[in-house]
């Protein structure tokens, strides 16, 4: 019989202790470079380097379990490089775009 408490798991009589694990961070999208926040599959890359774009614009939109989710610019910059395209897999933490 199993039991599950809120610091420990009990199976077939024995004891394991549980400890809760910090969160890891998410990266952090400064200027440089802009991370995928998910593992998933590039579903579009809406700008090219060089261009110019808006805090807010949408870089990259990533499918993750039948979601769409923006990755949007986190301040007005230039688009330094892509180095993603439509079709690519990407795992949480993989660089999307760089920003100047």
């Amino acid at each position: 019989m199993e039991e599950i408490t809120r610091n420990s798991a009990s199976v077939s009589g024995e004891c394991f202790p549980i400890s809760p694990k910090a969160a890891a961070p998410k990266p952090v999208a400064a200027a440089g470079a802009i991370t995928a926040p998910l593992q998933g599959t590039v579903l579009d890359v809406p700008v090219k380097a060089g261009q110019a774009v808006k805090a807010g614009q949408v870089l990259v939109v990533i499918e993750a379990m039948k979601m769409e989710n923006e990755v949007v610019a986190p301040a007005d910059g230039t688009v330094g490089s892509v180095s993603v395209q439509k079709g690519d897999a990407v795992a949480a933490g993989d660089p999307l775009v760089t920003l100047q």
